[in-house]
């Protein structure tokens, strides 16, 4: 018998990790004709939902006991989003990390209301074939390991959509989703993921004017270029061409301002932890714009043998992140060196948006180690260009010698 089912035989109460989409609307009666006595559904805010009081209503009448809406907006952003900002960390080389860096604040939420409700069961509705049921397990582990984990998709009798719509009809459960098209979406600050349906067509163009709902298509975007200034002190964006901002106001600022001038639409086949490629539309119009100042900003003030090891970090900082780990010791030690590496990463960047491309149009920074007379081709007074000579001969000796034996030989 399957261990996560004879768990829930055991259940009396569970909390269960609640967006309001088929999945889960489906499961709060399912738990419910399994012979759990309570359903405590929690939802995580992290930007995406626009009335909690119709979220709260559907729960209910979808049978759970009790309702949370936690607001997980500020935090999401201030303790994984803006972190993995400053650490430079996209997931092979292109995904911003927007889902993965969601989840560890959303188990957060779970096992808190589990703590305070008593309950020793949480439940997701995430399938068996997906990066996510990783995430949430450990998360959950890292936060409370006494706490048992069951996702009904491993081995429940549902083994479609259109099974779950059938379930819904037949015990009255009002759901939005039909046998039509729709993609599997998730939304937050940070971005919104586009997956399925024409996107497993590797070999065909996403339908961009179908699918976006952030960001507007490219070549449907005003024809004068805009111009946006962003600020940070230590690697942290804290203002909008001069207006400081909270971290929540400032990414949606910056994704309204991104989205119309066509920013952050990243089409991407990625490798899924479980074995396959995964094709998948990502809008991250706030990300993109500030992942991409901040590295320019970066390339003026960090000692270039810090920058370069921060590079490399930053691909095993974007593997900790997909791949559930941010609740580990491995990603507090990199969140340490990456802080030091952001000390003096304090300035203005301005970028020029046009149609879909971000362009550098300025770097200010107080303590740049961009030096005009230093670099400059005119004559100057602070650099012997007679200390090169030395300086190569030094540098290129071990490959004259091994040339030398190698010619000798």
């Amino acid at each position: 018998m399957n261990k996560e089912f004879d768990c829930l035989k055991h259940a009396d109460k569970v909390v269960l990790a609640y967006s309001g989409g088929l999945d889960t609307s489906v499961m709060v009666a399912w738990l419910k004709e399994k012979g759990v006595q309570e359903v405590i559904c929690v939802s995580g805010d992290l930007g995406q939902i626009e009335d909690p009081q119709a979220l709260e209503a559907k729960a209910l009448a979808s049978g759970a006991s009790k309702f949370y809406n936690v607001d997980l907006k500020e935090a999401f952003l201030k303790d994984f989003a803006f972190p993995a900002l400053q650490a430079g960390a996209k997931y092979e080389n292109a995904y911003l990390l927007g889902t993965a860096l969601a989840r560890p604040a959303i188990a957060k939420a779970l096992v808190e209301v589990a703590k305070k409700e008593d309950c020793q069961v949480i439940v997701h509705g995430c399938t068996g074939k997906g990066n996510d049921q990783i995430r949430f397990e450990l998360s959950i582990m890292a936060l409370a390991p006494e706490i048992k984990v069951i996702a009904p998709w491993r081995f429940w009798e549902l083994k479609g959509r259109s099974e779950e719509i059938a379930y819904a009809k037949a015990h009255g459960i009002h759901v939005t989703d039909s046998n039509e098209a729709s993609y599997s979406e998730d939304e937050n600050l940070w971005h919104i993921s586009h997956e399925g349906l024409d996107l497993e067509k590797a070999s065909q163009p996403a339908q961009l004017e179908k699918v976006l709902k952030w960001v507007t298509p490219p070549e449907l975007c005003e024809d004068e270029a805009e111009y946006v200034k962003l600020t940070f002190e230590q690697g942290l964006p804290v203002a909008v061409d001069g207006k400081t901002m909270d971290p929540v106001t400032l990414v949606q600022c910056l994704n309204t301002i991104g989205g119309r001038n066509g920013i952050g639409i990243d089409d991407i086949v990625e490798s899924r932890l479980a074995g396959m490629k995964s094709r998948g539309l990502y809008e991250n119009p706030a990300a993109s714009l500030l992942h991409f100042a901040h590295e320019k900003l970066e390339s003026m003030t960090i000692h270039p043998d810090l920058l370069k090891y921060k590079q490399k970090l930053a691909h095993d900082y974007a593997d900790l992140a997909y791949n559930g780990k941010l609740l580990t010791p491995m990603k507090k030690a990199l969140d340490a060196f990456i802080a030091i590496s952001q000390e003096n990463v304090t300035g203005t960047v301005t970028l020029k948006l046009y149609k879909g491309s971000i362009l550098p149009y300025g770097i200010e920074a107080d303590q740049s180690l961009y030096q005009e007379d230093y670099a400059s081709f005119e004559a100057d007074e602070v650099y012997d260009q007679g200390d090169a000579t030395g300086f190569i001969n030094l540098y290129g000796l071990a490959t004259k010698i091994y040339a030398q034996v190698r010619k000798v030989g």
